[in-house]
């Protein structure tokens, strides 16, 4: 065998290598979103058979430790509280389970204490950015004991591009019940916190109300370019090789 067809055939092996090791990688990516795609579909129906559902009685506290994210997110509650004083906000552009939410403005979170002492912190609904005082909103907050109806929520991970929170202006740019309490000095029981639903204030704001859950899903277009990707290094391989074996 000459040198020139001894370094032809080590560039086809070493071709042939790499190119079924991109080819098994595009593949295992394919079918791993296909894998995600299902996951998200099961999500989906999960927490919208939640949102649907009756309101049901909100966990007593002794059940608050056993609670996770995946077995309670967007699950419907009701419960009587009484509202506590102290409002903290946060800012939102528009909200994608809120479709009556299109404009900037803020979700006022309040503290309410429950029968048995505890208290919690609720999402009571939206305001635009000219209403975030309290005194430019009319009825203000009901004293005594209220049935509330909600979703349980959890708290939001910080997102890598997320503002500081402005804690002088009491505004904060994730939900997390911990954190704005911490600033208010309040006492917060439970983990999690409720997106209220109902009642809708006399004077309308804050603005609760109904959430649409709607997760992205694009799993099935990331799977087709994955494996399109694979039938295009196919197919650039297979010209490739045609011509290397041709010059031989």
């Amino acid at each position: 065998m000459t040198d020139a067809k001894a370094v032809s055939r080590r560039n086809i092996v070493t071709a042939s290598i790499a190119a079924a090791l991109g080819l098994l990688l595009l593949l295992s990516l394919g079918t791993w979103q296909l894998q995600r795609k299902a996951w998200k579909e099961n999500l989906i129906a999960t927490l919208t058979a939640r949102i649907d559902q009756p309101p049901q009685a909100l966990p007593p506290r002794a059940q608050w430790p056993a609670l996770t994210e995946a077995d309670s997110e967007y699950a419907r509650v009701k419960f009587t509280a009484t509202w506590l004083p102290g409002e903290a906000f946060v800012y939102t552009a528009g909200s994608s389970l809120r479709p009556d939410v299109t404009v900037q403005g803020y979700w006022v979170f309040a503290p309410a204490r429950l029968a048995d002492g505890a208290v919690v912190l609720v999402d009571r609904g939206f305001v635009p950015t000219g209403r975030k005082d309290a005194a430019t909103r009319s009825q203000g907050t009901p004293a005594g004991p209220v049935e509330i109806v909600g979703y349980i929520r959890w708290p939001e991970s910080r997102g890598l591009f997320a503002p500081e929170d402005d804690v002088k202006a009491n505004v904060f740019f994730t939900r997390d019940p911990k954190t704005m309490a911490a600033a208010n000095g309040w006492t917060v029981d439970a983990p999690f916190y409720i997106d209220q639903e109902l009642p809708v204030p006399a004077g309308g704001l804050p603005k609760p109300g109904a959430i649409d859950v709607k997760l992205p899903n694009n799993h099935w277009q990331y799977a087709l370019t994955w494996y399109g990707l694979a039938l295009a290094l196919l197919w650039v391989y297979g010209v490739w090789l045609a011509g290397r074996l041709r010059r031989r």
